[in-house]
């Protein structure tokens, strides 16, 4: 199988790259897709499916390996345990992944892993490293992101209340989160938590602090497992947590008290790309289903094929431009992250992030429909890839954050552009009046032309 690289791009791709990408997207066709199924039906059902954990994951693991295909994501230049490629090159490689749910965690690439490992690779000490980065990229345990908390609104993170105090050669941790995706997976050992250390402190971000906590560490309640319109992802699960005097060695701090803005920005920039990057392979199946369905013999309604039905085709044009169209987004966003890095990309990745769940929702709604009841059933996966893409327009930061953010820095060539527009008016002005012309030969005045 031989992946399909947009043309814009392709001189940017290294041949390594290149055919790295058709493995990986053989590797999902023929092994992860088909794998999905037999995964959610050897899960089960129950209070076990917490516990269990399947072979055929593992399998599938070690085939990625075998295949050179793992920990994709550490993009070359910036962590020197990255395998050498670029944001680009992983982006292009996260699409297919999006399309099967065990594929990310196959290769190593999974969230919230990914994330983690970018903190500790990025601003770990060795110890550190060490101890959680090492096991993390080996694939031996998982990891935990604790920022949100129900009681206040986390979308502005300065609100978040998690108390981290010094108590001499400890840091004691009291509140609680809430979605701290992957802390049902019994192969967790290591929550990375934000919490403030400084309330006091008048810069408003340099109140927190992150520091490092290993699951099971006295004090910690899991209280539930929160669902997503009713999935609630077991065995890796999105959790209800309470600290109460939680004692961690205070070399379990991160970077330093008071850096936690920083590492979390470094850390949610990337996310919201990798997010985004899987979400166009998420829609790319989504067409693919809504294609196999229009065009089966035994569906004829009203005595056609669904396909016959001007407005179904309809709905795959908007589906192709728009997939399409959004690609070359998240391409734009992974280009400007390589060269310049992502605090240098915080518009382009926002563009990304708020775009492509959208858009996404958007394909796999068409899809449903063109299903029908079979589409919000268990009978396809459309209507859990709906129900995970919905999230994103939450998770990383809720989109009318991310948007009022754009609109505030695009507002600021308000002044330049009315400069620039009132030069043009007089220029109009003094071109009229060297060629004689008036208002009224040139068939409207100016109020009413694009001045």
């Amino acid at each position: 199988m031989s992946a399909q690289i947009p043309i814009t791009v392709r001189d940017r791709v290294s041949d390594k790259a290149k055919k790295t990408l058709d493995v990986v997207a053989k590797f999902v066709e023929e092994d992860c897709i088909p794998a999905d199924a037999v995964f959610e039906t050897l899960i089960g059902t129950g209070e076990e499916r917490w516990q269990r954990h399947p072979q055929i994951l593992e399998d599938l693991k070690t085939k990625a390996k075998s295949l050179g295909l793992w920990n994709m994501f550490l993009p070359k230049g910036h962590y020197k345990e990255s395998p050498g490629f670029s944001n680009l090159e992983y982006g292009l490689m996260a699409e297919w992944l999006g399309k099967s749910r065990l594929a990310s965690e196959a290769v190593n690439c999974a969230a919230p892993d990914t994330g983690n490992m970018e903190v500790l690779a990025k601003y770990g000490n060795e110890a550190q490293k060490e101890q959680w980065l090492k096991p993390l990229m080996e694939g031996k345990i998982r990891s935990a992101f604790l920022m949100t908390e129900p009681q206040v609104a986390s979308s502005d993170a300065t609100n978040i209340e998690m108390k981290i105090e010094r108590d001499g050669d400890y840091y004691v941790l009291n509140g609680q989160k809430w979605w701290s995706s992957g802390a049902g997976d019994p192969r967790c050992k290591i929550y990375i938590v934000m919490g403030k250390n400084d309330p006091n402190n008048k810069d408003v971000y340099k109140q927190q602090s992150v520091i490092l906590v290993p699951a099971g560490t006295k004090g910690i309640t899991i209280h539930r497992m929160l669902s997503v319109y009713g999935y609630d992802d077991a065995p890796h699960g999105h959790g209800h947590i309470t600290f109460h005097n939680v004692r961690v060695p205070a070399a379990n701090m991160v970077l330093g008290e008071g850096r936690g803005f920083e590492i979390i920005q470094g850390r949610l920039g990337p996310g919201r790309i990798h997010h985004a990057m899987r979400t166009i392979g998420c829609a790319e199946r989504a067409l693919e289903w809504m294609l196999m369905r229009i065009n089966d013999p035994r569906k004829t309604p009203f005595g056609k094929q669904l396909r016959e039905h001007g407005v179904i085709l309809e709905w795959v044009a908007k589906s192709r431009l728009e997939i399409d169209s959004s690609r070359l987004i998240v391409l734009n966003a992974a280009i400007k992250m390589d060269e310049q890095g992502p605090k240098a990309s915080l518009k382009e990745i926002a563009q990304a992030k708020v775009l492509v769940p959208q858009m996404a929702l958007t394909v796999i709604d068409r899809a449903v429909q063109a299903f029908g009841g079979a589409g919000v059933s268990q009978d396809t996966p459309l209507a859990n890839m709906w129900a995970q893409i919905r999230t994103l327009r939450l998770a990383d930061g809720p989109d009318e954050v991310h948007l009022q953010q754009m609109g505030r820095n695009e507002n600021k060539r308000g002044k330049a552009v009315a400069e620039k527009i009132e030069s043009q008016k007089q220029k109009t002005e003094q071109l009229m009046k060297q060629y004689g012309a008036t208002k009224a030969e040139l068939g409207s005045n100016i109020q009413k032309s694009r001045f």
